[in-house]
């Protein structure tokens, strides 16, 4: 392995040639059909699915073949289970993108043990297929900026299949794509996609989601990739090319011996494809979505490129130039023939780009969404959601929707942005992230909008922030209450109101002097302990008490009238927290 990646560095990391074969003698544990998963990861029904050519995760889809650098990162210390921070550049892992492939990791530890999936492979077969999200151009939920489509799969030159998700995931109603981070084919996806991050969708361009359906995928079949036969096994099955098997493995090997985390969109990206026909410009990154030009024509030997084939000489009807006679005897001089005008070349019409889906929406509306009411600190139950459509009213998938909160709030979608972009489905509707309501009370705007069609109205919802709800009261001090009768209790009662052990700002709170019965319920008391109001009389309910910035609520004064005993205070939270406190009433 290591000759063989020196040997390809040497020659300058420029283009390599496709393996095409298939491994005929690993076909039964190639990819699955399309059959429904079941939870751990195995198609449902406990059987193998069938296997056939172009039959793995990608459709045996280009990828990048480019080799990692000699320079190898520094080694993790024994017992230093932190990522290194020096290395070169191609150490680098976008800080999403690392946090899903550890994410899948972890929970492949968990519900398949026996698969011993190491997090780096994941990251050297995201590296081939798609630049570990072209960079982590990704945003705060996972989700790729823009879609990532490999060649349409139509046989011409890449595998032939024919569409399976009715253009939901690639836009493409003829022919399939291999789409996302990881490069899945729909057929495939349809098989073992996950919702990795919670958002309710199973969304192929979400790193988040693919990550953890590529480490289920590897481990099918009842994998152990500890076992180098099977990690061959499984590698192979994501693309039947042994090329691709060494390029994902010199990866794999590379990110083992250290890597450091960058910040997301600023990973380096390969340049070399397995589909290039000539090589790429030093700096310059190839459109995995663009068929390359075909080769070059080949010019004649003994012409420089770029060079006319000289005319035949006079008489000799060959049109193949040689050299020129020698002359021994001056000879009467022949005047050169002057050649004839090279030809004007036609001008190259202009490239139109091809029209996303984006470039198709004509009208993005609210597809639905209910109120969006939460207490403070808590999730709200709604999601913002929009439906894109085109001229004729049709839905569009594959449109990047971004959705931004605006206003003065601390609200924030749960990964903590405060904007994000979602792809819509195949049903056009593109639905937001779960929000969650800040500390602060009041109303802000939730904005949908296409930034790729700043022509199309934004779509804005109203969401609110309500006062929050407390689950637990407690007394900041443990001195007991008490008075003399006809006089003021000397302690000032002060209460905080928690939620899961957290101050709640903004809490709403009722005091009310109670009265315990025989059987343990309470009621209003009219004798005893009292407020008093502006007017200076007795009151013994407040309502619309509030807690402040940090959860505290001190109660006004509380006054003993002439009666001596023991009197009981009842506050409750909105949410139906309560806390019971004595006042002692005794005699000078």
């Amino acid at each position: 392995m290591a000759a063989h990646i020196s040997r390809r560095l040497r020659k300058g990391a420029t283009t390599t040639a496709v393996a095409a074969a298939a491994v005929a003698a690993l076909s039964a544990s190639q990819a699955p059909g399309a059959a429904p998963v079941a939870t751990d990861g195995q198609p449902a029904g406990g059987t193998t699915p069938p296997t056939s050519t172009g039959a793995t995760a990608t459709g045996d889809s280009p990828y990048y073949t480019d080799l990692p650098p000699l320079r190898t990162p520094n080694p993790v210390g024994p017992g230093d289970g932190g990522p290194v921070v020096t290395g070169p550049a191609e150490a680098g892992i976008p800080a999403t993108v690392l946090a899903a492939y550890k994410q899948a990791e972890q929970h492949l530890r968990t519900t398949r043990p026996g698969c011993n999936l190491p997090w780096q492979l994941l990251a050297g077969i995201g590296k081939v297929e798609s630049g570990q999200a072209r960079g982590g151009r990704v945003d705060a939920g996972g989700t790729t900026l823009s879609p990532i489509l490999g060649p349409v799969l139509d046989g011409n030159g890449f595998a032939n299949i024919g569409d399976t998700d009715h253009g939901a995931y690639d836009g493409d109603l003829r022919y399939d794509r291999a789409v996302g981070p990881m490069q899945f084919i729909p057929s495939t996806w349809a098989s073992w996609g996950q919702d990795a991050n919670g958002d309710g969708r199973k969304d192929p361009n979400n790193i988040y989601d693919a990550a953890r359906a590529a480490g289920m995928y590897l481990c099918a079949n009842g994998r152990d990739l500890a076992v180098k036969a099977d990690l061959d096994r499984a590698v192979l099955s994501y693309n039947q090319s042994r090329e691709y098997l060494r390029t994902v493995l010199s990866w794999f090997e590379f990110y083992k011996r250290g890597t450091h985390q960058v910040p997301d969109g600023t990973g380096v990206q390969p340049v070399e494809r397995s589909d290039s026909r000539v090589p790429s410009r030093p700096g310059r990154t190839p459109d995995p979505t663009r068929t390359p030009p075909p080769p070059a024509t080949t010019p004649p030997p003994g012409t420089r490129p770029g060079a006319e084939t000289p005319a035949p000489g006079p008489g000799t009807g060959d049109p193949t130039p040689g050299p020129a006679p020698i002359e021994t005897v001056p000879a009467r001089p022949t005047p050169s023939p002057t050649p004839p005008p090279s030809p004007t070349p036609a001008p190259t019409p202009p490239q139109t780009p091809p029209r996303t889906p984006a470039d198709r929406v004509e009208r993005l509306a609210d597809a639905g969404t209910g109120t969006l009411t939460a207490p403070a600190g808590t999730e709200f139950t709604e999601r913002p959601s929009v439906v894109a459509r085109d001229a004729s009213g049709k839905p569009l998938a594959l449109v990047p929707v971004r959705f931004e909160i605006a206003g003065d709030t601390d609200a924030r979608f749960t990964s903590g942005a405060a904007a994000v972009t979602v792809i819509t489905g195949i049903d056009g509707t593109a639905t937001a992230p779960a929000l969650r309501a800040g500390e602060r009370t009041g109303r802000f705007t939730v904005r949908a909008a296409v930034p790729q069609r700043p022509a199309v109205g934004p779509v804005a919802f109203t969401a609110t922030v309500t006062a929050g709800r407390a689950d637990a009261l407690a007394r900041t001090g443990d001195t007991p209450l008490t008075a003399a009768p006809e006089s003021e209790f000397a302690q000032r009662l002060t209460v905080r109101a928690t939620r899961g052990g957290a101050p709640v700002p903004g809490a709403a709170l009722t005091a009310e002097m109670v009265a315990a019965g025989p059987d343990g319920t309470h009621a209003p008391s009219d004798e005893g302990p009292y407020f008093e109001d502006a007017q200076g009389d007795p009151v013994r309910t407040l309502t619309g008490l509030t807690t402040d910035a940090d959860g505290l609520l001190p109660l006004p004064p509380i006054h003993a009238d002439g009666r001596t005993g023991t009197f009981l205070l009842r506050l409750t939270a909105q949410g139906g927290a309560t806390l019971t406190v004595e006042l002692e009433v005794t005699a000078a």
